[in-house]
């Protein structure tokens, strides 16, 4: 895997997204309902970002050879219900992330889900992690939400490398995203040269970072582009542009929401 972000500037942006999250859930109603996750509350939603970091972390730092439980994470969940609790739980969490992180530097090699058995794999992952569960959390605490352009092209790129990978793996949901003569093309208005041409074929999808004619194009602010690609923006807001076969697109939104 060949990312354009250093590890160690994952490794910070751990910590600097998770203390933008906390900013933004400080003297929010932690029981208001997510609307972009509405299984969980705000404060659920911090728990499980937290959550991951930890167990990411935890997985770096033993060197782990395979899956670890939850159980086995140290302080895997916050000690009780108050707000300054999380806070501090969610804040040492990204820092002790952080450092395993780093110490273990990204061709470590560790357990992972993906085909990519390193440390640098968690870091992407985690940071990237961040990104999108920041964007729920801003959208639930009524707050402004902005995302740093490389990131978010990273975000984009990150999940297609994801939805590739569980296609050759058999998902069936990312199974049907395949059929000749289709396509999909994402184009930044704000950010020169981020544009994605996603590409249906009969034994499945490709994609590539390039500017080309579509089935579908969906066009606007690169941060609005990440946020309707992960399902957390209506591809019918006004805040993009979409022409051609908006059904295509529904279609990838569809076959692409699992994880």
């Amino acid at each position: 895997m060949t990312t354009p972000i250093a590890h160690e500037r994952y490794c910070d942006e751990i910590v600097r997204l998770t203390d933008v999250l906390r900013a933004a859930i400080s003297g929010a109603d932690l029981e208001a309902t997510v609307p972009t996750c509405p299984e969980w509350t705000l404060r659920d939603l911090a728990v499980h970002v937290g959550g991951a970091h930890r167990w990411a972390g935890e997985i770096v730092r033993t060197r782990a050879t395979e899956e670890l439980p939850d159980e086995q994470v140290p302080a895997f969940t916050p000690d009780g219900d108050d707000p300054a609790v999380l806070d501090a739980w969610l804040a040492a969490g990204a820092a002790g992330t952080a450092e395993a992180l780093r110490d273990a530097g990204p061709d470590t090699e560790v357990w992972s889900w993906y085909r990519d058995r390193n440390a640098g794999f968690w870091a992407r992952r985690m940071a990237i992690e961040t990104v999108v569960h920041l964007a729920d959390a801003a959208l639930a605490a009524k707050v402004p939400y902005t995302m740093v352009p490389d990131l978010a092209a990273d975000t984009i790129d990150e999940w297609l490398e994801i939805v590739a990978f569980a296609q050759a793996e058999g998902d069936p949901e990312a199974a049907e995203l395949r059929g000749g003569d289709r396509s999909i093309h994402l184009h930044a208005t704000d950010v020169p040269d981020a544009e994605w041409l996603i590409e249906f074929g009969e034994d499945g999808f490709t994609w590539r970072r390039a500017h080309g004619k579509a089935t579908v194009a969906l066009r606007g602010p690169l941060t609005d582009l990440m946020l309707v690609f992960n399902r957390r923006l209506a591809p019918d807001s006004d805040r993009v542009e979409l022409l051609g076969d908006a059904e295509l697109l529904d279609f990838w939104l569809e076959r692409s929401s699992f994880g």
